[in-house]
């Protein structure tokens, strides 16, 4: 099952993809765990959550973990297809939550009171797609998948 979860190919179109989805999300979880990129942290980020949100404190944490320990993850292809699933269902949730209140479109003109959910549902299927062809080449699922 393990060796399963873990395999892939050696499409290097796939680790274009993996290696651009996996920045976007390193540095979006860097900047709720670790404050980096005018992020607000670990603390703030939890304290948006749990009291703007009111999102039990388990699930914000991990949102934030799925966000910066899946991005890394993903970035290295180490177990990509867990990673996109924690990424995957964190965009469904903020979409439900937040952003399908403000429409499809992101807020490019500052005229909307927030972003919409087009980035979301374009993360949901980058996510989608990884977690059916897994992580590609250069990746360490590919590596240990071999072994």
């Amino acid at each position: 099952m393990f060796r399963k979860l873990m395999s892939t190919t050696d499409d290097f179109s796939i680790t274009i993809l993996r290696l651009l989805f996996g920045v976007v999300f390193f540095a979006h979880g860097a900047q709720k765990a670790l404050g980096w990129f005018g992020g607000y942290g670990f603390a703030g980020t939890m304290g948006f959550f749990t009291q703007k949100l009111n999102i039990p404190a388990p699930f914000a944490v991990l949102a934030i973990a799925a966000e910066f320990l899946g991005g890394l993850g993903i970035l290295v292809g180490l177990l990509s297809r867990v990673a996109a699933f924690g990424i995957a269902c964190n965009m469904l949730v903020a979409v439900a939550m937040v952003h399908i209140h403000f429409g499809f479109f992101a807020n490019w003109y500052g005229a909307q009171k927030g972003e919409g959910f087009e980035f979301h549902i374009l993360a949901v299927a980058i996510a989608l797609f990884l977690m059916i062809k897994g992580s590609g080449a250069l990746s360490l699922d590919r590596t240990l998948s071999k072994s």
